[in-house]
């Protein structure tokens, strides 16, 4: 049975005579690993073995492409250098080969005949109706084929069909496979394909194709050789429609006549070709020629050419991010996920649903890249989808779901297998009458202590498998004893440290009071264990510019007393008793610093500050005090001030786009990496609030709390009254949230398979110990997963993450997470229990990594050509046979190029000196601990239409595609993406509902710079605020409200988050990326 995915179909492609075996050697694998390891030596990408890829995509970032032969195979020319290549007159290949096309045509593999490599690149990509091909399933019923132009066929156990029905095709090709067609454009296709006379709407005669733009002439009876060319070019694939419209342009072939040619661009808005050129040659350099799939690309650009004008390639089209969320939300939300079956992938992680704990671990805790491993090494390199399990320990659960039983063996300790040293779980047998049990990870025979023995059931289950949560549940705790402690003895509850600069800056904007405001009532909020009346966490406050102020606040005192400390490259603590102090029994002594703080410093003109040190007296505090815990530092301006960790700006705008950009991402050497090394030992996190005006070197500031478990806050040109209730929400949430502190993490997997490669906020001492002062409910680690051995299918893959910490009130624990998956030697399971959330989630991080030791360029390489590798891999060994022109894309992974894109245009990956260099460290650095939910939600924002809300329902309105086409000037829409949120105003919205959002007669009236809306009585008012105050709850950090006005200046920076078109700072629209990854695709399949 073949496996259904995704097609786009061309109108008259037919059974191609070189398709079988897709000419060639593309199943070989390179021999390197293409993935993953962007750390390793760089050649592994500088020489792809021939007839593997194509030239590198060259510039993913916007540079002009490198020259082509160097750096790839020899014979790799620039286009129109050979012009014998092409059976063409020379005159060809100069006109073709003007534009800088090289990044796109260079073919880094020995040329095919030149006939057929011709032909292969001129059916570049046709989007059009349906492809017939040789089928291998039982015909469907005719009328469920061509009227869904997406029609998924159910995979098993899930699927319906996916998409509206598109447009029609009025003459029924031959039945298709269960693989849904996705028509990208192209005329209705006129009757049955043929080999014959060109048909009607046949790409020679009529309506010249997308793809005609590129072979000049209208194609009657084809310029280039021999008989018409009934989508059968010459000598291999059919000259299917629109390659790309200019992206595949290789071809020879004598020029067009006159207007026909593709030089002229075509009429759009931005003067200029649509489709990839403007984009700062993310993709290589400038092409002439209407582009594809852009607005305006074909509809005016055929002018140019002859016939009527073509039909727009409709955005309906293409695989929506917003249909996959709302049909799995249909099919699976509301529903209870029961975790009794090993490899069942999950709901999205946007769907509603509650987990039943049946012995795997709730996907709140743990999602993977894919739930069923390739059994072999082999069978991973050939795909190349990575193995990762995105892994958050200590993610919140819903109110309806069982917290975590705990589990305390008394004395002797959690069970644990003799030779692997795994914990007690669910996948141990009991043999012999329960007397032993073999360990499921390492298959070593251990003996059950007497104290835990039980006898066996008919069917070989302890007796009480039920009361014992170690057996029957997928994730649990333990409670550790003293072997698992420091020093062997009981730790402390954690602790919480305030570190204020009060230098000139932040006292003259009013921060400074506003922290102290805050803290008041902020420590009645302190985190406590469940059942607990108050918090066992202490409190502590530094003040700071150029030298730090400790204060006693002991509960007998009746006043705080400060202590001074002005020698900071000696840091030490001047007080031991008195400096960190229970907050319900000091909160008099308490109240009174705060109140004095603000005024104390109110005629300073102290403007340096220094940094190191604070996080050093911080260190030293805990370790005084024999505690964990956590440093909330609060600061402003780069530490100039003379003492350890002083820095010097470094920021360099000239370094954007060359190979040292990387240098901007990299922390400064030295004091900082031995402080992290410092926190770590001690678990002391650091959580940093900066409040900068220019460059303060974020990427070496935040080094310490990226390794520690904390966050980074980031407020540019903080003012009290505009950002002051968006940073206080911040504070809040980081300050409540649940925690575990001097944290260390190991994740064991049964054999053939280990964990290889660590992703997130964390410190690795060696190769498998996870290190993490502290942990929290938002963070989460990827793990990546390599094979060292053949696995089973019969016994599938086993992981268990075990993490060690400290409660909030002092206790040792264990957390133990176990979740099995299925093995398969069938690539098409593999392709079925892909989850492309979490695939994002680990690429992102590994290129975030990567980008600190190689040029941007090449990470965006890799990136295309990895994401072209795995789509090759599934056409190749997967889907049914069909015309090569389609795009067939894996249901689980059908809107997997729309995150894709979106990552290649985030700041961190674009090289556009219009970004500041801090954003682009702080967005690197903080999407490294995010889980699966919130880059899911950073690459595809949400955009919910408001205009016609239903006031009276509790439902959301259903999100739109992420696309300018999708807003209208009538309306108001919402956007938030986790990190940002927007309220768009279109400049015809309904004067009514202007009356009732701001109480202004029409938006000519707003202000500038509204942040809230004002607290109106009326239905609609409360629904839309209700709605704003839901979503900045669910998320873990707050987000400043932006409300703008079509047309104003700061919608730009709202036009940056609509990712399906192109970027502001350069980057692809999906439609292109898309067009672009099928001719990848097809270059390694021919």
């Amino acid at each position: 049975m073949s496996q259904q995915g995704y097609v786009a179909a061309p109108p008259y492609s037919q059974a191609q005579p070189g398709m079988g075996g897709y000419q060639g050697g593309f199943g070989a694998g390179p021999a390197q690993p293409l993935y993953g390891h962007y750390g390793g030596p760089p050649q592994a990408f500088n020489a792809p073995p021939t007839g593997m890829m194509k030239s590198p995509v060259s510039s993913a970032a916007g540079m002009p492409p490198p020259p082509v032969s160097s750096q790839y195979n020899p014979n790799a020319q620039q286009n129109g250098a050979h012009p014998q290549r092409y059976p063409a007159p020379p005159a060809a290949s100069a006109a073709y080969g003007q534009p800088l096309q090289t990044p796109y045509n260079s073919m880094a593999s020995p040329a095919p005949p030149p006939t057929q490599q011709l032909s292969n690149q001129m059916s570049a990509m046709n989007l059009g109706n349906y492809a017939p091909g040789p089928m291998q399933s039982p015909p469907p019923p005719i009328s469920s084929v061509a009227q869904q132009p997406f029609q998924t066929s159910p995979p098993p156990a899930m699927g319906q069909p996916q998409m509206p029905p598109g447009p029609q095709s009025p003459h029924m090709s031959p039945p298709q496979s269960p693989q849904a067609n996705m028509p990208m454009a192209g005329p209705p296709m006129a009757g049955p394909p043929m080999a014959g006379p060109p048909m009607a709407g046949q790409s020679m005669a009529g309506p010249p194709m997308a793809g005609q733009s590129m072979a000049g002439p209208p194609m009657v009876g084809q310029s280039m050789a021999g008989p018409p060319m009934a989508g059968q070019s010459m000598a291999g694939p059919p000259m299917a429609g629109p390659p790309m419209a200019g992206m595949g342009r290789p071809f020879a072939g004598p020029p067009p006549p006159g207007p026909g040619g593709f030089q002229q661009p075509g009429p759009t808005g931005a003067g200029g070709p649509p489709g990839y050129p403007q984009q700062a040659g993310q993709f290589g350099g400038q092409m002439a020629g209407p582009q594809l799939g852009m607005p305006g690309a074909f509809p005016g650009a055929a002018a140019g050419l002859a016939g009527p004008p073509q039909k727009k390639l409709d955005p309906d089209s293409i695989p929506s991010t917003t249909q996959v969320i709302e049909d799995d939300q249909a099919r699976r939300g509301g529903q209870v996920f029961s975790t009794n079956m090993r490899g069942q992938a999950p709901p999205l992680v946007t769907t509603d649903f509650t987990v039943e704990d049946q012995g795997n671990a709730s996907p709140r805790f743990m999602r993977c890249t894919t739930y069923a491993l390739p059994c072999t090494a082999d069978l991973a390199k050939q795909c190349q989808v990575p193995l990762a399990t995105i892994i958050k320990p200590f993610a919140s659960l819903p109110k309806d779901e069982t917290p975590l039983y705990v589990v305390n063996h008394g004395e002797t300790g959690p069970i644990r297998c003799n030779r692997c040293k795994a914990y007690m779980c669910p996948y141990m047998q009991f043999i012999e009458g329960g007397r032993r049990f073999q360990c499921g990870f390492c298959s070593c025979v251990n003996e059950v202590p007497v104290f835990y023995f039980q006898h066996l059931d008919h069917m070989g289950r302890r007796v009480d498998f039920y009361e014992r949560p170690e057996l029957s549940r997928g994730s649990y705790e333990f409670a550790a004893t003293m072997d698992y402690c420091k020093n062997n003895k009981p730790p402390n509850p954690p602790a919480y440290i305030f570190m204020i600069d009060v230098s000139y800056s932040n006292i003259k904007s009013g921060l400074v009071k506003l922290i102290c405001d805050e803290l008041k009532t902020l420590l009645e909020d302190l985190p406590r264990e469940d059942g607990v009346e108050s918090s066992a966490i202490k409190v502590g406050f530094v003040t700071y510019n150029k030298v730090l102020h400790f204060y006693n606040v002991k509960s007998a005192l009746a006043q705080p007393q400060m202590m001074v400390v002005s020698d900071t490259a000696e840091m030490f603590v001047p007080l031991l008793d008195g400096f960190l102090v229970n907050y319900q029994e000091s909160r008099a002594v308490i109240y009174n610093l705060l109140d004095q703080i603000p005024d104390m410093f109110a005629d300073t003109n102290e403007s340096e500050t220094v940094f190191a040190p604070v996080i050093q007296a911080g260190v030293e505090a805990f370790k005084a005090a024999e505690c964990s815990g956590k440093l909330f530092i609060f600061h402003s301006s780069m530490p100039t001030a003379e003492a350890p960790g002083k820095l010097k700006n470094r920021d360099d705008k000239k370094l954007v786009n060359t190979d040292k950009e990387k240098t901007l991402f990299q922390p400064q050497k030295g004091v900082y990496e031995q402080l992290s090394k410092d926190c770590v030992a001690q678990g002391c996190c650091v959580d940093l609030f900066l409040f900068p005006s220019q460059y303060v070197d974020l990427a070496t500031m935040a080094d310490v709390p990226s390794h520690t478990g904390g966050s980074v806050y980031k407020y540019n040109n903080f003012q009290v009254e505009i950002d002051g209730e968006h940073f206080l929400r911040d504070l809040r949430k980081d300050v409540e949230k649940s925690i575990g502190f001097d944290a260390i993490m190991r994740v064991r997997t049964s054999t053939g398979f280990r964990a290889t490669d660590f992703f997130g906020a964390i410190h690795m001492n060696n190769t498998t110990d996870i290190e993490m002062a502290a942990v929290d409910c938002d963070k989460a680690v990827t793990v990546e997963l390599k094979h060292d051995d053949t696995l089973s299918e019969e016994t599938g893959a086993l992981m268990q993450c075990a993490l060690l910490y400290t409660t909030i009130g002092g206790q040792r624990r264990l957390r133990i997470h176990n979740l099995s998956l299925n093995c398969s030697s069938q690539l098409s399971e593999l392709y079925k229990s892909c989850e492309t959330d979490s695939l994002i989630n680990f690429f992102t991080k590994s290129a975030y990594r990567a980008i600190l030791n190689q040029p941007l360029k090449n990470v965006r390489e890799i990136l295309v050509n990895q994401t072209a590798h795995m789509l090759a891999c599934y056409r190749k060994n997967c889907a049914s046979p069909s015309a090569a022109s389609q795009l067939i894309l894996p249901d689980a992974m059908k809107v997997f190029p729309v995150y894709m894109n979106s990552l290649m245009k985030t700041a961190p990956l674009v090289g556009s000196t219009e970004l500041s260099t801090d954003d682009r460290a702080h967005q690197r650095l903080s999407v490294m601990g995010m889980g699966v939910e919130d880059t899911q939600l950073l690459f595809y924002p949400r955009l919910i239409p408001l205009h016609n809300l239903d006031v009276g329902s509790e439902a959301l309105p259903t999100p739109l595609r992420c696309s300018e086409e999708r807003l209208i000037d009538s309306g108001i829409f919402l956007l938030e993406n986790g990190q940002s949120m927007f309220l768009w105003l279109g400049q015809a919205s309904a004067p009514d509902l202007i009356q009732n959002l701001f109480n202004l007669p029409s938006l000519a009236h707003l202000q500038g710079h509204m942040c809230t809306l004002p607290e109106l009585d009326n239905p609609l008012s409360k629904r839309i605020r209700s709605i704003i105050s839901g979503l900045l709850e669910k998320r873990p950090n707050s987000m400043k409200l932006q409300i703008v006005r079509q047309k104003d200046k700061p919608e730009i920076v709202f036009r940056q988050f609509l990712v399906e078109d192109k970027g502001l700072h350069g980057g692809a629209s999906y439609m292109d990326f898309l067009c672009y990854v099928h001719r990848e695709i097809r270059q390694l399949l021919t």
